[in-house]
């Protein structure tokens, strides 16, 4: 197992024989990480959003020719009452933002992008309670009093609470999941008459992928008990 974090941990058992990997893999590491543990599958579990990693694992994957899976997050439903962009810089493009104030949940990342706005709008943020982040908001050019540091799950009572209490006009997500607050977010949307624009995960061709996980435990049961059926579709 690789996380790029030790808040990670907690998702996987104390199990001692489980080999748990913390910190960010640049292509070099994985490579190494391939040879040096003698990878027989890769599972790519990452973050919707985690374009990067999920387009080297892929190369990496067809380079030494290790089977593939991914686990992709299920999508909710669309809905109707709620704005999807394709990218964020159709977000700016579009000037939704404009004399608006505005709550993105869409981790800190993307917030240098937003840096030019601070002029024609009031821009809230919420990140992770990491000395990182908050650096990358404060480089952002996002005030103190604009930011909160929060650890997800965030409930309903207190989602809409931080919406009001700021006098939110407008909120931008991305497309998470379930897992990322989406529905709880939708659903506070509708409460509070606050439009919320959800910007769509990144078009990427996944070699092998499925939203279930039975599927995965299928796939680690092929590679451990058989010779070659990974690369039987029957094994996914």
């Amino acid at each position: 197992m690789t996380v790029t974090t030790s808040q990670a941990i907690h998702l996987y058992t104390n199990d001692s024989k489980i080999n748990l990997r913390i910190g960010r893999l640049n292509i070099e590491d994985i490579h190494n990480f391939c040879i040096q543990e003698k990878v027989k599958g890769i599972i790519d579990a990452s973050h919707p959003f985690a374009e990067n990693i999920s387009r080297h694992v892929i190369n990496i994957a067809q380079y030494y020719s290790i089977p593939y899976i991914r686990y992709e997050r299920p999508c909710l439903p669309i809905d109707s009452q709620i704005i999807y962009l394709d990218s964020f810089k159709t977000l700016i493009t579009e000037k939704y933002l404009i004399d608006k104030k505005v709550l993105l949940t869409v981790g800190c990342n993307v917030l240098p992008m937003f840096k030019p706005y601070h002029e024609q709008s009031l821009l809230f943020t919420r990140i992770l309670p990491r000395l990182d982040s908050l650096k990358i908001a404060l480089s952002s050019g996002f005030r103190e009093e604009n930011i909160i540091s929060l650890r997800p799950p965030i409930s309903l009572d207190l989602e809409k609470a931080i919406w009001k209490q700021w006098e939110i006009d407008i909120v931008i997500t991305k497309a998470s999941g379930k897992q990322g607050g989406e529905d709880i977010k939708s659903k506070v949307s509708k409460d509070l008459g606050i439009p919320l624009i959800v910007i769509q995960r990144p078009n990427i061709n996944y070699p092998r992928c499925t939203q279930r996980i039975p599927d995965i435990i299928n796939f680690c049961y092929c590679l451990l008990y058989t010779s070659d059926a990974a690369d039987d579709m029957q094994c996914v």
